[in-house]
């Protein structure tokens, strides 16, 4: 099962919504992410939020068109995307896509951004594809391990950060500036702006959790 969840981003950062519409099998919404998913005829599944982004006519019509609405306080402990986020996982998907989380406040991409980073979430769910989507990027995280990195024609280039304090043994395959056994250090550049030169390379390391980034000019 492939899961997407909306976010209230900004529309100008949003993906090609029609791809994820063919390959989603499971629809949710955040707050003022229901709404629009709605006006692009796509009917989420239940909807997350305190809704204080949408107006009170707004909220009628998300309240009768879905089946499942789960308002919260405005003050709480966690964001809207990080509820539905957590209720996404346990649903044990094949993939989760977060969309329109980027783009607007700052602190609030930022946040969104470190639920892709959480230890604690990570290596119970090593199988699982998280990804963080916008016009421009795509943002994901490994555990420790090898992986394929299939080329794609409109995101050349290709960032690896670390995300604790060291990743180790890092060797990179099949790219413009290849590593071996590197160790990258929270805070370098190192990995910045690289490149496939084929179809398709590897990226392995031993210990720690990175951060792939998939970007576009």
């Amino acid at each position: 099962m492939i899961i997407s969840i909306m976010a209230g981003g900004p529309e100008s950062l949003w993906p090609d919504l029609e791809r994820y519409r063919e390959m989603t099998d499971l629809w949710v919404g955040v707050d003022r992410g229901v709404w629009a998913l709605l006006n692009n005829g796509i009917k989420p599944k239940c909807g997350f939020g305190d809704f204080d982004s949408v107006s009170k006519e707004e909220y009628k019509v998300i309240a009768q068109r879905l089946q499942q609405v789960n308002l919260y306080s405005s003050e709480k402990d966690e964001t809207d995307l990080e509820i539905a986020f957590k209720w996404a996982l346990d649903q044990k998907p094949r993939e989760i896509h977060i969309l329109g989380a980027t783009g607007g406040r700052m602190d609030h991409f930022l946040g969104n951004i470190q639920l892709l980073q959480k230890e604690s979430i990570l290596p119970n769910h090593a199988d699982m594809d998280i990804y963080i989507v916008d016009r421009q990027n795509i943002f994901i995280v490994k555990t420790a391990g090898s992986y394929e990195v299939t080329a794609l024609e409109d995101k050349k280039y290709i960032s690896f950060l670390p995300v604790t304090s060291e990743v180790t043994g890092i060797t990179l395959k099949g790219f413009k500036y290849p590593l071996s056994d590197r160790c990258l250090e929270l805070g370098s550049t190192l990995c910045i702006s690289n490149e496939l030169i084929s179809d398709s390379g590897n990226v392995s390391f031993k210990e720690g959790i990175l951060m792939m980034i998939r970007s576009r000019d």
